[in-house]
This record gives structure tokens, C-alpha cells and sequence, in this order.
């Protein structure tokens, strides 16, 4: 196998773009593969605007140069931390200049093989390359793990989506659409489809449509600091706490980590946008779903009260807007073997501090290690965590021994962005 490396990077999301800056900082002999930012790209509507505010929508590189303030404040784009929406095109952009600052070797490819062999992982792509890595790192964000509840999985694919699944809505004008769910994803795809012409209707077991509070004018007072301290994850103690001590957290009790979890991954849109959907929006709530069927390519939704009142909404089309739940047997790129090893019931892996895996020189990181880490790793904020953390462990890992571009002679070419020296040079 040739272009072999030290470091594989699955996944050019956030946590991935972020690795990749912190190992090309440190010299490490690394490839990235993925699209870039696909999420975001190809799977949020058009014209939305971010949920978080900006100075917690970074991604992570060594210096202050590369923030989104930073990339504002050089095109002149409006930026402030808190109080001001980003739009999805502005973060877009943002990325684009990010990958091309610090990822220029990222390879627009996926890998579709990863399996043990000897010392590292032989790594297939789908162009049909084979090449040795020494370490794998799995970085594939949401995609992978979208959740359609089982009352609606059995609807034909023409009549159900997840909200993963669109980019643009402009193909159900005139059409009567219900959305499950009340959380950001339900909220900002109800108000794309009203732009679009359609006729949406939320559709939710929440009694009300929860919202992000809006800013308050004494935010930057040390008094109301006090009670309510700010974090990148959410207002308050508890949000503080998991937002600057993951490692803490990753030393409690499995309970106490998923309760920290759960309370942060309730449903809520952003403040900017409760008056345009209370204003446009119909809404069934307090409904749980029994069943759906279709007839006359129209959508018959059965709901349930809590009192045991049933209704029923028609549709033309159901769109899941339910969230994702981590299932590594969907990571059909690993080995039965290495996922079978990592997970066996197939939910979120054990890992250690340093996010490797039961199986060495393996680490995952993102939502796969948010059950490990707590919520802040479910946000795209966690990489400016973990990315200098992994970034140095894999460093110190390697260090005194020679890259595989050094052991090669160089083969790697572009590919290994500078790596070809010894990574105890790198650490200097």
C-alpha cells in the first residue's frame, strides 16, 4: 500500500476541519476524507440562521486568527458574540476559508473500508485506494445517525423524510406538510416551508413550542452573571459546568452523565424566531403519534392525547424532525470486528480520556463520544475541546518515532501537509 500516514481523519465536519488544523500545526503526517461541512452544506434549509450564538460557533485551530470574529471582522461581515444571529451561508463561507487555511489536503472522497491489520488500520476509499493508517479517527458528526420513530418508519420513503434529508423546500409548494417534533430542526424547516408556499403544521408531544431566551440587556452584568453564567452550550450552572469541565464529567457516574445529557438535548428553537412561526404556523400539540397510513398518496397521522383523545391530521407529506441517536452498526465503513469490539450493543462507544476506544490507536469524537464527555461534544463548540487534546495526545504518542513519510521517503507528497520530519520535532 502506498500514501500511507499516521493519522486518518474520517469525517470533515467541525471536529474533523479542527483535528486536522491542530495535527498540521503540530506536523503530524495526517489525510482527511469527507465533504466538507456536508451538513450544514447539503442538509440544513436555505437561509436559515445558526442557534448558537456566534463566539460559540467556531471551529478550532492554534491561535486566535481563524475564529468567526476573527474571519468577520476581515470581510466586514456584522459579528457580534451574543445578541446577533449567524446565518448558515456566512458560516458556510466561514468553513470554506477555514478548510482552504487549514485543511488544503482534505480529500473530497469517503472511505468505505477500515479494518485491523497488524500494527495500524488498512483503509479503503471509494475510489478504490488502499493505504495503511497507524490511527484511525472517527469524526462523521449526525450523518450517519438520523432517527425516524418506528410509528412512521413503515410509511414509503415518498411519504416520510427526516429533516436531515432537505436542503430545499421549494418541491412541496401547495402541499400540506406536518413536522414532527418541537425542537430547532421542527421550527426552522415549519418557517422554510411557509417561505417556500407550503402548508405546514407541527405536530408534537410538548404541550408548548419551547424557545431559547431571548437575550437579556443585563447579560454583561456581573449580578446576573452570577446567577445565570454564560457558556457555549446554554445559560447557567449546569450548563457552565458541562461546557468548561468535560473531563470532570467524564469522570462521573454513567447516570449522572446521561442526565446531564438529557437536560441539554431538550427540544427549544431560537429566540429569533418564535414570532414568525406563533404568527404562521399551525400547530397540534401534546399529541403522541399511535400510527400513519397512506391512501391516495395523501398521509393519514393518528394522534393521542394524554386524556386518550384521538385525533387525526391528513398530509401530504411527514417530515421527521426527531433528532439522531447514535448507532455504530450504521458505520458500515468499520469492520463488523472493530464495531463489534468498540460497541457491542452498537450504542455509544466507551472511551478514554483521550476519546481512543477499546481498540487501540481507534478514537471517535463528536456526538459518538457525547455520552463519555456530556453535551458539550453533541455541539460543534466541543471541537475547540477536543481538538487540541486528541491533537496532542497523538503527538506525545508519536513522539520519538519517525513518521511514515520519513520511513517512506516522502510519498506522501502535499498530502502530508509538511509532516516529513520526526514528530518530536514537531513538538518543539
Amino acid at each position: 500500500m502506498t500514501n500511507a500516514c499516521d493519522v486518518a481523519i474520517i469525517g470533515a465536519g467541525p471536529y474533523g476541519l479542527s483535528l486536522a488544523a491542530h495535527l498540521r500545526a503540530s506536523g503530524i503526517n495526517f489525510r482527511i476524507f469527507g465533504k466538507p461541512l456536508d451538513t450544514w452544506r447539503s442538509h440544513m434549509p436555505e437561509g436559515m440562521f445558526l442557534k448558537s450564538e456566534g463566539f460559540a460557533s467556531n471551529l478550532s485551530a492554534p491561535g486566535k486568527e481563524s475564529t468567526l470574529k476573527a474571519y468577520c471582522a476581515r470581510r466586514g461581515i456584522p459579528y457580534a458574540d451574543r445578541a446577533h444571529s449567524i446565518s448558515l451561508d456566512t458560516f458556510l463561507d466561514y468553513g470554506d476559508w477555514f478548510r482552504a487555511r487549514h485543511a488544503p489536503n482534505l480529500e473530497d472522497v469517503l472511505v468505505t473500508s477500515v479494518e485491523r491489520q497488524n500494527d495500524g488500520f488498512a483503509v479503503t476509499l471509494e475510489s478504490g485506494e488502499k493505504f495503511k493508517a497507524r490511527t484511525v479517527v472517527v469524526a462523521v458528526g449526525v450523518s450517519h445517525f438520523s432517527y425516524v420513530p418506528e410509528e412512521l418508519s413503515k410509511l414509503p420513503p415518498g411519504a416520510v423524510s427526516h429533516s436531515y434529508d432537505h436542503r430545499s423546500l421549494k418541491r412541496f409548494k401547495g402541499q400540506d406538510v406536518a413536522i414532527v417534533g418541537a425542537g430547532s430542526s421542527a421550527i426552522d424547516l415549519a418557517w422554510d416551508l411557509h417561505e417556500a408556499g407550503a402548508n405546514p403544521h407541527i405536530v408534537a408531544r410538548a404541550d408548548e413550542i419551547q424557545y431559547n431566551v431571548t437575550p437579556s440587556p443585563d447579560a454583561d452584568k456581573i449580578g446576573y452573571k452570577l446567577k445565570n453564567p454564560p457558556s457555549t452550550i446554554g445559560q447557567g450552572w449546569r450548563s457552565y459546568f458541562c461546557a468548561i469541565a468535560p473531563l470532570a464529567v467524564h469522570h462521573l457516574p454513567a447516570s449522572l452523565r446521561a442526565r446531564a445529557v438529557r437536560s441539554h438535548m431538550h427540544a427549544a428553537g431560537g429566540w429569533f424566531m418564535r414570532e414568525k412561526v406563533e404568527r404562521t404556523v399551525q400547530r397540534t400539540l401534546g399529541v403522541a403519534i399511535e400510527g400513519a397510513d397512506l391512501a391516495d398518496r395523501r398521509v393519514t397521522l393518528r394522534l393521542k392525547t394524554a386524556s386518550g383523545e384521538r385525533k387525526t391530521l391528513v398530509c401530504d407529506h411527514v417530515i421527521a424532525a426527531t433528532g439522531y441517536q447514535v448507532d455504530m452498526t450504521r458505520l458500515q465503513f468499520l469492520s463488523q470486528s472493530l464495531r463489534e469490539q468498540i460497541s457491542p450493543d452498537g450504542r455509544s462507544p466507551a472511551v478514554s480520556s483521550r476519546f481512543e476506544t477499546a481498540v487501540p490507536n481507534l478514537y471517535t469524537i463528536g456526538m459518538t463520544a457525547m455520552a463519555a464527555f456530556g453535551p458539550l461534544l453533541r455541539f460543534m463548540v466541543g471541537a475547540e475541546f477536543v481538538a487540541p487534546r486528541l491533537a496532542g495526545s497523538l503527538r506525545r504518542r508519536l513522539n520519538g518515532h519517525w513518521s511514515m513519510t520519513i520511513l517512506r521517503g516522502r510519498r506522501t507528497g502535499d498530502r502530508s501537509m509538511g509532516a516529513a520530519r520526526p514528530a518530536t520535532a514537531a513538538a518543539e
